[in-house]
């Protein structure tokens, strides 16, 4: 019977503080493990070669050479390791940028354990659906294909009367404003405030999006929904 390993985690970060934050972050996740930690790009770079982790944690802003052209060369140097891409920086030309560069998650600071935990998770599904933690290559499905994007964007699994496409349109409209209510989100999808809000909610639940309450002067609070 095969075990499943603990996943080599290494912590790219030139703050040290936050560093050894983040690496008891990664210690609390059942099924990971850090085996370095990095200050520089240089010094990312030169231990992805000698440790060959199996997820990198990677911040944007370093002292030499940004995280984005540190995934770059990752890339370049034919690196096949996760990269969660972990920052205060939320501009959105760095965003897409990082997805496009290669890097499976992207996590905005400060932020607590579950949801490091959850992206953590969500890599080792999209590698584990992909082979990448096999010693030998293979053909993958359809469905594992599926499964490997599904990780990394709008869950392939969604509750029932929730559709794909309009999980995505709701996630993209969350996504373009920052932060929106329920409301809102219906006005920009073209769906009621209960319906918008139920896909809301699940993306909560998943760990996609964070709700904040907004108190006015009368009535219920307001539920806030941003993207994590």
């Amino acid at each position: 019977m095969s075990t499943v390993r603990d996943l080599r985690v290494l912590v790219v970060d030139d703050d040290f503080m936050v560093a050894r934050i983040h690496e008891r972050f990664v210690e609390r996740t059942a099924g990971f493990t850090t085996v370095g930690t990095a200050r520089t790009g240089a010094e990312a770079l030169e231990l992805v070669t000698q440790l060959s982790p199996d997820i990198v944690l990677l911040d944007v802003h370093l002292p030499d050479l940004d995280g984005l052209e540190v995934l770059r060369q990752v890339r370049a140097l034919g690196h096949e390791v996760g990269v969660v891409m972990v920052t205060a920086e939320r501009d959105a030309e760095i965003v897409r940028a990082a997805l496009l560069g290669g890097a499976q998650q992207y996590l905005v600071k400060p932020f607590e354990h579950p949801a490091l935990e959850t992206r953590l998770q969500a890599v080792r599904a999209t590698l584990t659906a992909l082979g990448t933690l096999d010693s030998d290559p293979q053909v993958v499905d359809q469905a594992s294909i599926d499964r490997a994007f599904g990780a990394a964007g709008v869950s392939t699994e969604l509750p029932k009367g929730l559709s794909q496409e309009t999980a995505g349109a709701v996630l993209e409209a969350l996504r373009q404003r920052g932060e929106l209510s329920a409301s809102e989100a219906g006005q920009d999808v073209g769906l009621s405030r209960v319906s918008a809000r139920r896909y809301l909610e699940h993306f909560v639940t998943e760990g996609r999006a964070t709700v904040r309450l907004q108190y006015g002067t009368t009535g219920r609070p307001e539920r806030r929904y941003s993207v994590s």
